[in-house]
Order: structure tokens, then C-alpha cells, then sequence
């Protein structure tokens, strides 16, 4: 049969073929096409399963990442307790261990397999007749959170297991970890951004598994390594752990690197942890420590367990890598949010396979907490972190010339006065146009989900910016098309252009403004809340905190940003300006009855084709509808786009109406 000719053949064919190549670029890290003939493969299956959608299939490629997010993290029993193990930090306490060992098998020989205990967050995977089905944390042990959207957006974790005769049940259970290199790249993003950074790949993968958006955790590049199993039905259970590892190698899994030895005593374990002493920060993941499981599942049987953890295994962690340094000074950065983050400078030091000269002091209360004084003697630590800490202050070595640390009272960047939430340790800038916060703040005021001016990207942005044209966002508006032809890649039409964009922009209701601003805590939901209940600017901005407070779906913590953002006078004048300038200061009324959808819910799933989620839902707004993101009995319909998520499904059970793309245009009459 030609693959070519028949759209199921070819459709399967590029499944294996895109498996394969994910399975050696992400897990074997040994790609043979390049990432342009990697997406040439994807685009043709995409396009394919789009042009026949009765070949869908929930294991394909295309569907990782899908148009579904999570409102919560479901509660997930575990078959098996996923128990904790018990550490040893030393050589002696290994030996320890190994003794018990000994004795509870009655002197009966017994193998070792050693693996890089990766600094990460544990996971079961579990697959049903070898499609993955669930994933879930550890959670208490025995009931962790269901991540199973998230997981499937990890492209080293295989969607269909690579078996001719797939197990009616099989569980994975492994680390969720983010490479060293790829940590240090999302560090330097968040900090270019002005966002709190993680302060090591664990938190970093702990919170990227936990996003309730599936496609953030697709563009943190976590991976997956196995290294146990908690549950096997309809296959053979293996005989020894080594067994288990050459499985899931097979099946598609990525294991440890260093889980490819087997010792056979005691002396041999000691010799290999000595060996990887240093050469563990050559490793591209973070490990704090190996781990030493008994071989034979038959004498792990005999072993048994204690009430929090196996007699047959154990952790044995590496010591914390620390130095001792000087503090030379303090400095003070400015995040996009406007948060003052002291960073210490530091004398250099190695520590931890790397030189260290610098490390955050995250904020003011952790200076006072650890006493801590310009020209100390100080011990940093960098175990298991990419991101180094001081741990402590000597306050013995002082001298007598060693500065105290005091905030500062103005921002380091525009001078402007900082404030201090009485729920935060943070001070901030409330100051809009701040240099260093401004430039993201631009791109944020300019995106399609606030004022929507198309063709204000990061580049323009940038020169507008560094030559000064634009200080805040009224300048925007002062625009002239001479100002744009003086700037790089900027002709006559793409001048107009823009200035089209930033003339149509003035039409935007109140809430898409509020939304623009950047105000923390408000996202497009509160925007619109806040502009429907206050109507227009001035009332929303001569709002005291009482009355923001008891609007429906605000509460306390709004109410506060709103008022200290509010509580510059720079920012009061920006808002005014922004209204002499031309820009709509008020919101619409909205249509409450008489709307072809008044009175409906409506739930969208998949991707549209003429218009984004977020214009869908406006255009259910505008028709006196209401937009959900879960789908129930009262649920009035939903709108079904390419590749529809487990909603479509959960429509179809519950008999509620599903309408296409084109079919809902027509009933709001836009088709």
C-alpha cells in the first residue's frame, strides 16, 4: 500500500517516525535531522490529522500540548505508597546500612545498583495498555495531584509505550528534573523580565509541573528520568532492579546515566561515591547524593519496608559544598514588578565546581535575619543549586570597619519613593515608568490582550526606548511618523502602519487599559471586573481601599495593589494624561438581555482558526453570554476547534450541544 496515497498509513508512519526522532533527540540526546526537518515532520501530521479528523488519536505527537488547561490539581491515590528513602552522609553510615542489610538476608549474597539521586520532584506515570493515562506527584506518599497535562507537555516522556504486546497496567515512577543549562537560561529570562527567579532546577521543576497551563510547562524543557516502578499488570514482573532499568531504556524511557553499575559490595559503592565526589559537577542535571538499592526484587521482598521507607535502599547525599568569602558590597536591582532585590557582591570563591561572585539576598529580611554587614566574613553554599546562598555571616572575623545594610529610600533606577505592602518583605517601585521596568512593561501595555497594537514588538520597543522617543506610555500617543523613520527596518508603510494600530488602540474600553497598565495582581478577568463595577477611570482611580474591596471577586490583596499603585502621583498624571490624549476612559455598558447568547454558558476547546481563545470569549461577552473553562450539565455549548481536548468528550457524555467553529460565528452572527 503507498504510505502516500493512503492519509492513515502516511498519518502513522509520521507518528513513529516523530516518536523516534523525539525519543533521540530528548532521551539518547543524539538527534540525526534538524530542528527545521523536525517541524517540516510535525506540520505535515498536523496538517493531516487536521484534514482528517476521524484518524484523531490521543497518543499522536500534535496532541503533548493541548488547548486544555487545569483549574486544580485533582487528588491521585497511589496503588502503591511511593515512600520516601532514608539518607547516609557518610562512609560510616553507609557501612551502617549495608550491615543491616547483611543481616536481614541472613549473609546471603547480594548485589548493589548504584544511580544519581537527581535533585528533582517524584512522579508516577502510569499507562494503560501502553497509552499514557495518568501522572500524578508523590503528594503525603499515598495520595499525590494529578499533573497528568503538564507531564504529557514533557517531550522525554513517552505518550505510547514502544511494546508489541502492551501491559494491561505499568507504572513508571521517576524524577521530573530540569537540565542545568537549561535552568540557567530560564534564571536569565526571569531576571531579564524582572520576575523572581527559582532559586534552584528543583523548585524551578516543582513549579513548572504545577503550572495550570500546559504549554508553560512545554517551554521550561523539563525531562523525565525512571527509576522505580510502583505497579505491573498483564507482564512479567522483572527479576532484579538492573532488569527493570533495561525495560524502560527499551520502552522509550531515559535513565539515569550513572544507573549502569553494579556492585557487589560494600568497598566497591564507597569507590564509586569517591569517584563521582567531582565528577558530579560535570553531570548536566544537579545530583545531591547517589542512591544504592538492592538488586533482586526477591531479596528487596525479604528486606521489606519500615513505615516510611525500604530497608533495601538508601540515600547516600554528598556533603553541601560551601566557602568562605567577603561581602564587598550590596546592590540593589529592580525587577519588572518593580520588587528591590539586594544582590551581594562577593569576593570570588570556589565553590562547588564553579567561581561564585555574587549571590541574591532575595530581600531585606533575610539581610536582617542573617545579620549580615557589608565587609563580613561570610559561608556560602551552592548544594545542589545552581544558584548559590549565603548561609551565614561570621561575625567573629569583624574588624570593626564592616557597613550595615540600610533599603534604600528611592528607586535605584528613577528615584521615585518605594513602597512596602504590610503582606509583602518586598519594596517596591510603583513608578510606571521606571527605566529598567519600562521597556517589559511597554510590551505588556502594546500586546494583543491589553491595548493591542500590532506591530510594537520587542524590537521597536527597544529603540524607542534606548533614543529616548518614548518615556512612558502617553508617549506612545505623541508618536510622529518621523520618529518611526528614523529607526531601524521602519519604511513609510510600516510607519503608517503602526500608526494606524496606535490611533485604533484609543478605542479600547477601560478594561483593556486597566489590563495594560500592569498593575500586579490584575490580570484581564479583574480588569474587566474592576472597569464594569467602577465604569470609568476616575472613579476607578479615586477608588478607596474599602470600597475596592468589596467588589465582587477582588478582595483584600487587589484592593491594596490597586491603591498603592494609585498612590504615586506620576502614576495619577500618566492616567490623565492617557485621557487628554484621546484614549476611551470608560467601559461600555454590557449587554445583560437581548444578546443572542444571553443567559448561556459557553465552554471552547481546541484550536480556532479565524479568531484566538481570548476573541472568542470577548465575542460571548458582547452577547451577553458567559465563558467557562469547565464543562458541566448546565454547560449551553461548546465550541469545538482543531485537535478538541478531553472537554469534546466530556460534552458528547454529557449530551451537551457542540457546535464548530463556523457554526458558532452563525449564531452570534458573525458568518
Amino acid at each position: 500500500m503507498n504510505a502516500k496515497r493512503d492519509p492513515l498509513a502516511e498519518i502513522e508512519a509520521l507518528r513513529a517516525e516523530i516518536r523516534r526522532h523525539e525519543r533521540l533527540y530528548y532521551v539518547s540526546d543524539s538527534p540525526t535531522i534538524t530542528d527545521g526537518e523536525f517541524d517540516a515532520l510535525m506540520a505535515r501530521l498536523k496538517a493531516l490529522e487536521a484534514a482528517h479528523p476521524e484518524f484523531a488519536s490521543d497518543d499522536s505527537p500534535t496532541r503533548r500540548v493541548g488547548g486544555e488547561r487545569s483549574n486544580t490539581f485533582a487528588p491521585v491515590p497511589h496503588r502503591i505508597p511511593m515512600l520516601s528513602l532514608d539518607n547516609c552522609y557518610s562512609a560510616e553510615e553507609f557501612l551502617e546500612w549495608h550491615a543491616r542489610v547483611k543481616k536481614g538476608l541472613k549473609d546471603e549474597p547480594f548485589e548493589m545498583v548504584v544511580e544519581a539521586k537527581i535533585d528533582g520532584l517524584s512522579c508516577s506515570i502510569e499507562y494503560e495498555k501502553g497509552r499514557l493515562a495518568r501522572a500524578s506527584t508523590r503528594g503525603d506518599g499515598e495520595t499525590g495531584e494529578d499533573v497528568t497535562l503538564n507531564v504529557r507537555a514533557i517531550r522525554s516522556v513517552p505518550i505510547k509505550l514502544d511494546l508489541s504486546h502492551a501491559p494491561a497496567l505499568f507504572e513508571a515512577r521517576g524524577e521530573v528534573y530540569m537540565d542545568k543549562k537549561d535552568f540557567e537560561a530560564f534564571h536569565e529570562e526571569a531576571l531579564s523580565a524582572g520576575e523572581e527567579p527559582f532559586v534552584n532546577p528543583r523548585n524551578a521543576a516543582a513549579g513548572s509541573l504545577r503550572q495550570k497551563d500546559p504549554s508553560v510547562t512545554a517551554r521550561r524543557r523539563l525531562k523525565f528520568i525512571a527509576h522505580s516502578y510502583g505497579y505491573l499488570e498483564g507482564m512479567v514482573e522483572p527479576d532484579s532492579h538492573w532488569e527493570y532499568l533495561n525495560i524502560c531504556r527499551g520502552l522509550g524511557f531515559h535513565i539515569s546515566t550513572l544507573g549502569n553499575r553494579v556492585c557487589r559490595s560494600a568497598e566497591e559503592v564507597l569507590a564509586f561515591y569517591n569517584e563521582y565526589s567531582e565528577k558530579r559537577f560535570s553531570l548536566p542535571y544537579e545530583i545531591d547524593g547517589l542512591v544504592i538499592k538492592v538488586d533482586s526484587l526477591r531479596q528487596r521482598g525479604l528486606l521489606g519496608y519500615t513505615a516510611r521507607s525500604p530497608r533495601w535502599a538508601i540515600a547516600f547525599k554528598y556533603p553541601a559544598q560551601q566557602a568562605t568569602t567577603t561581602v564587598k558590597n550590596v546592590q540593589f536591582s529592580v525587577g519588572r514588578t518593580g520588587a528591590i532585590t539586594p544582590v551581594a557582591e562577593l569576593e570570588p570563591v570556589k565553590c562547588g565546581g564553579v567561581t561564585i561572585s555574587s549571590a541574591t539576598l532575595h530581600n531585606f529580611d533575610e539581610i536582617e535575619r542573617l545579620g549580615l554587614r557589608i565587609g563580613d566574613k561570610v559561608v556560602i553554599e551552592r548544594a545542589g543549586e545552581v544558584i548559590p546562598k549565603i548561609v551565614k555571616a561570621v561575625p567573629g572575623s569583624r574588624t570593626g570597619r564592616e557597613k550595615a545594610i540600610y533599603p534604600p529610600r528611592a528607586c535605584p533606577s528613577c528615584g521615585s519613593e518605594l513602597f512596602k505592602d504590610e503582606e509583602e518583605v518586598a519594596l517596591r517601585c510603583v513608578n510606571p515608568s521606571c527605566p529598567v521596568q519600562f521597556k517589559r512593561s511597554l510590551l505588556h501595555f502594546a500586546s494583543r490582550d491589553a491595548m493591542n497594537i500590532d506591530g510594537f514588538g520587542v524590537s521597536s520597543t527597544e529603540q524607542l526606548v534606548d533614543k529616548g522617543l518614548v518615556k512612558g506610555f502617553p508617549d506612545i500617543y505623541r508618536l510622529k511618523k518621523e520618529d518611526l523613520l528614523g529607526l531601524e527596518l521602519f519604511k513609510d508603510k510600516k510607519a503608517d502602519n503602526l500608526l494606524a494600530q496606535i490611533n485604533k488602540s484609543k478605542e479600547q474600553p477601560l478594561s483593556r487599559l486597566i489590563y495594560a497598565l500592569g498593575i500586579r495582581h490584575i490580570g484581564e478577568k479583574n480588569a474587566r471586573v474592576l472597569a464594569q463595577h467602577f465604569k470609568t477611570m476616575r472613579a476607578f482611580t479615586d477608588a478607596g481601599l474599602e470600597e475596592l474591596a468589596r467588589v465582587s471577586d477582588i478582595g483584600p490583596v487587589i484592593a491594596e495593589a490597586v491603591t498603592g499603585f494609585f498612590k504615586s502621583e506620576a502614576t495619577r498624571r500618566m492616567a490623565e494624561e492617557l485621557g487628554k490624549l484621546g484614549l476611551r476612559m470608560d467601559e461600555p455598558e454590557r449587554k445583560t438581555s437581548g444578546g443572542t447568547l444571553a443567559g448561556r454558558t459557553l465552554v471552547f476547546t481546541g484550536e480556532l482558526k479565524t479568531m484566538t481563545r481570548d476573541e472568542a470569549q470577548a465575542k460571548v461577552r458582547e452577547q451577553g453570554g458567559k465563558e467557562t473553562s469547565g464543562v458541566s450539565a448546565k454547560t449551553s455549548y461548546v465550541v469545538v476547534g482543531a485537535d478538541p481536548g478531553s472537554k469534546y468528550e466530556k460534552a458528547k457524555k454529557l449530551g451537551v450541544p457542540v457546535l464548530t467553529e463556523e457554526e458558532f460565528l452563525k449564531l452570534i452572527g458573525s458568518n
